[in-house]
């Protein structure tokens, strides 16, 4: 015989059987012993909950001869055939592969035939969002008023996509994700009947694995066994398997990003990365790693919430006092929106690399919190000495200063040549006539007089002077020059140093020219 998953060998028979759902439970069974059945329920919820489950043990209370305190007795003829799913009774149609107009017409036409045994005919509609808009309309009259002996019962993960009309007509239950200590005792317990031998930190982070689905733990758990079959299942081995990371390396992680040590951080990068973990669940426990630390530090009593042994709790309180509380918080608003982005990348760990730069890095970002994280990052510094204090600049011997280089003098001519000083009075008259990208460039120019009588042509920066510079350009403003004011002059382009201003290192010859036009009016 082949193997069964563990999620199918254990599902429930039962409503006992049934975890983490009592609300839905309880209010079922109540209502098959009053016999307050409706006619249309909606199951909501996350996957892996119990939706469909408790659909089926639904269906065969119903058709019970002999239930026990509203659940099925699972004895009888009918508990047996529809748990065979021999029985004509209970209909099961997938919805995301049967979502047609005819495929619901089909339906419309069966309702109208009695069930040939037990007391109802029950019609599990799984995945019912997919449904067209033309299936839930031809859905409406029968879900309305379906016959006495019909009862619907549509499950789904997305309910908001269900039209409002359908969801009037329905009871609807909210299935809730079933917490880490109700599926870790399921997990126990499943694993006696097993006959597994595994430690109680393994079974715990499988069901957290789970994220309240037990199903989802259920297949996980399988994988675990498979892999070490015949070994105990230890937590190093669901480490490996999950491809999750312990906490002792986030807690690494954080001492390196709270000394700003990127490269450390990287080398970790890179050997989570060469062990063969899963970035996304790396991201998502992180995550989860710097919420416990932010919960630590804001109170001394959460120990129900942080779910963590003794031992943990303890480590978590001490790692807690490197970061503060508002760092923390960015920490985790950075890789919450990490967390999202990396569902459709990929390049997965470019994306993780650069989060965990950005958290060494504040400087990367202008928000409030980084510039706070700035601040603090500057201060740590100053303790540590890495800027020199302003005394110990005084102490500079002032024979030192002397021995400095001397900044560059001006260019002063012994005179400025007529053809130089009619050509700057001109000057930004003719350059309209330049070439467009030339005459943009020689808007940003300053004029002077180099010590051969050569008209400087002096630019802000490197490009500037590169353009202007060239042989056809030059070129073309003596040509110009030539045209308009028929003299000769040579000309040099220079650029600006940096740091520097125009008037330290040169003359400017328009201010002069325009003072001197100024005197003679």
């Amino acid at each position: 015989m082949s193997y069964t998953a563990l999620y199918r060998k254990f599902r429930p028979d039962e409503f006992s059987d049934v975890k983490g759902q009592d609300h839905i439970v309880t209010t079922l069974k109540n209502q098959i012993k009053a016999n307050r059945i409706g006619h249309a329920y909606l199951f909501c919820g996350t996957r892996g909950t119990g939706k469909t489950t408790v659909a089926k043990i639904f269906a065969k209370a119903v058709n019970c001869e002999h239930p026990v305190d509203g659940s099925p007795c699972g004895e009888c003829a009918m508990c047996r055939s529809i748990a065979n799913g021999a029985s004509m009774n209970v209909i099961e149609i997938d919805a995301a592969s049967n979502n047609g107009v005819d495929n619901i017409r089909e339906i419309r036409e069966e309702v109208d035939y009695r069930p040939t045994a037990g007391k109802y005919k029950v019609y599990i509609i799984d995945e019912v969002h997919m449904l067209s808009i033309g299936a839930f309309n031809a859905l409406l009259k029968t879900l309305e008023e379906p016959p006495e002996y019909v009862i619907f019962i549509l499950a789904t993960t997305e309910s908001h996509k269900i039209p409002v009309t359908i969801l009037s007509r329905c009871q609807r239950y909210d299935f809730k994700r079933i917490g880490i200590d109700v599926i870790a005792n399921r997990l126990s317990e499943l694993l006696q009947k097993e006959h597994v031998e595994a430690e109680d930190r393994a079974v715990r982070y499988v069901a957290k694995a789970g994220d309240g689905s037990m199903r989802d733990a259920l297949s996980l758990l399988d994988q675990c066994i498979a892999f070490y079959l015949g070994q105990k299942l230890t937590y190093e081995h669901v480490l490996e398997v999950l491809g999750t990371v312990d906490t002792e390396v986030f807690g690494n992680l954080l001492r390196k990003l709270a000394a700003y040590d990127v490269s450390g951080v990287l080398r970790c990068v890179e050997e989570l990365v060469m062990q063969g973990r899963e970035l996304s669940l790396v991201t998502s426990d992180f995550t989860w790693y710097l919420r416990n630390l932010l919960l630590a530090k804001s109170s001394d009593n959460m120990e129900d919430v942080l779910d963590v042994s003794e031992e943990n709790l303890k480590v978590l309180k001490e790692e807690a006092k490197l970061v503060e509380t508002d760092t923390l918080m960015r920490y985790i608003r950075i890789f919450s929106e990490l967390s999202g982005q990396l569902k459709y990348a990929t390049q997965k760990r470019v994306l993780l690399e650069v989060a965990f730069i950005k958290l060494c890095r504040p400087q990367m970002e202008t928000d409030t919190e980084s510039l706070t994280e700035r601040i603090r990052a500057l201060e740590k510094k100053i303790e540590q000495g890495a800027f020199m204090p302003a005394q110990e600049t005084a102490a500079v011997p002032y024979q030192k200063l002397e021995e400095e280089e001397p900044r560059k003098k001006k260019e002063l001519p012994k005179a400025v040549p007529e053809d130089v000083t009619a050509v700057v009075k001109d000057f930004r008259r003719l350059i309209q006539d330049a070439s467009p990208m030339l005459k943009n460039y020689l808007k940003m120019a300053k004029l002077s007089v180099g010590n051969q009588g050569q008209l400087l042509i002096v630019m802000p920066d490197a490009l500037g002077a590169a353009v202007v510079g060239k042989p056809e350009h030059t070129g073309e403003i003596k040509r110009l020059i030539a045209e308009k004011t028929g003299r000769e002059v040579e000309i040099e382009v220079r650029q600006m140093e940096d740091g520097r201003r125009f008037e330290e290192d040169y003359v400017d010859l328009e201010q002069i020219v325009r003072t001197e036009i100024i005197v003679e009016e």
